[in-house]
């Protein structure tokens, strides 16, 4: 896939498929549209183009009203969007001025330069100035730039609507499980590993203490889950605590994964986490013995659990 960040460098194009979108979190529903258009793509013998936004809109037009979290960040998007077949993505980057193009500005000034051949949309695609472009709008714009439009439709998983908001909602409430099966993939946290205050190492279960870069990441609801634990490309089990550690009471908030079976310096590596199931709740213990033996039971019932798949 090539990333590009001016419409200029896609002039060459002959009647390329596209699609527009924040894709957070590449989810199911983004992944049926993205087939699609990488499909018709390869059928008409033309290239695919996602068009993305840097930072998210909600960042830019929300930042300073409500707390902004994404369930990606923009490497982990990039990857994704890669891993379905997009050949080109091109990275508008989102200013307040930029989101007051209208429908038919932001048309005129960037669609209409690529002589797109069809536009791939969702359901319930908007865009433009607040959001006014909706399928009417479009299908105005489609009589006078002469392109096709495909609507996928909505994609329901278990009965739910998958959305980005609903999977946000859905690791806020600590409900991993249920986040990954409308994601198509396992939620994770990338991070560096940092020096911690060792109380792991004391009671037998050493820790990797994760140091999140991106601010604007969502971390899944305090408790104790099962993961996956990515090293050098090398996948390990192992469990992780996310919250402030009530009964040590340092009152700091830290994310940390003993890894499973394993015995060696990670200390400013980057390791990737991915959450598989919440087990517990957060729990203030009368003392360290009482959960060093909880944490035994979290293991214990974590492996069985992994050997069972």
């Amino acid at each position: 896939m090539q990333i590009h960040h001016q419409i200029s460098e896609l002039l060459h194009l002959q009647h390329p498929i596209v699609t527009i979108g924040t894709f957070d979190g590449v989810h199911r529903g983004h992944q049926q549209v993205l087939q699609t258009m990488v499909s018709l793509a390869r059928q008409q013998k033309t290239e695919s183009v996602v068009i993305t936004f840097i930072p998210h809109p909600r960042i830019v037009l929300y930042g300073k009203n409500q707390l902004v979290k994404m369930i990606n960040t923009q490497e982990k998007k990039e990857q994704l969007l890669s891993q379905s077949g997009v050949d080109h993505l091109l990275i508008l980057h989102f200013t307040p001025e930029f989101s007051q193009l209208s429908p038919e500005q932001f048309f005129a000034e960037y669609l209409s330069k690529i002589d797109i051949g069809t536009l791939v949309i969702g359901y319930d695609h908007h865009f433009g100035n607040h959001r006014k472009g909706g399928i009417d709008n479009i299908k105005n714009l489609q009589r006078k730039y002469d392109f096709n439009i495909i609507e996928v439709k909505e994609t329901a998983f278990e009965g739910m609507h998958v959305s980005s908001t609903v999977i946000r909602e859905a690791l806020n409430n600590g409900e991993v499980a249920l986040a990954n099966r409308m994601l198509g993939y396992e939620y994770s946290l990338t991070g560096i590993v940092v020096h911690g205050n060792q109380n792991g190492r004391l009671m037998g279960f050493p820790t990797a203490n994760l140091a999140i870069e991106d601010q604007y990441k969502i971390i899944a609801a305090n408790g104790v889950y099962a993961n996956h634990v990515w090293i050098d490309e090398k996948c390990y089990n192992g469990m992780s605590n996310i919250g402030f550690r009530p009964t040590i009471n340092d009152g700091r908030f830290s994310i940390e994964v003993h890894i499973f079976d394993f015995n060696e310096d990670i200390y400013g590596k980057t390791i990737s986490v991915s959450f598989i199931e919440r087990i517990r709740n957060e729990i203030k213990f009368k003392n360290l013995e009482d959960l060093k033996a909880q944490l035994q039971q979290d293991m214990t019932l974590i492996q069985q659990r992994f050997s069972k798949k």
